[in-house]
């Protein structure tokens, strides 16, 4: 079930969400080696690096609720538990200002792992 579940996350993407995933294959992220859609427990996180130790997560308006802020709150102490951090990017800013959202996250994994990635795609 867990994984039909992530199969159908990948292919019913959001446009936000399918815009971010087309840059974390690029250099300098591609090194992290990024997943989508990936089962950590009980959760699913948007994208996930196992090498960073990062969840990044795509945030639509559903998310600012009570109730979704109390779920989102329980499941990033879920994950922190288990060593990853978590960052949220409102779908506006991935669709407005992708540079700065690729920025960000280059700056939370830092520099790609030595002799890792190549120089010929490069982050918008």
């Amino acid at each position: 079930m867990t994984l039909t579940r992530a199969r159908t996350l990948r292919r019913t993407m959001s446009p936000p969400e399918a815009r971010l995933w087309n840059v974390l294959r690029l250099d300098p992220l591609r090194a992290w080696h990024f997943r989508r859609q990936v089962p950590i427990g009980p959760y699913y996180a948007d994208f996930a690096s196992h090498k960073a130790k990062l969840v990044v997560e795509v945030d639509g308006g559903q998310h600012y609720t009570d109730t979704a802020q109390a779920y989102d709150a329980r499941r990033d102490a879920f994950l922190a538990a288990r060593g990853y951090r978590v960052t949220r990017f409102v779908s506006t800013d991935v669709l407005n200002n992708i540079t700065g959202v690729a920025e960000m996250i280059v700056h939370l994994v830092g520099p790609p792992p030595a002799g890792r990635g190549s120089s010929k795609d490069r982050v918008p």
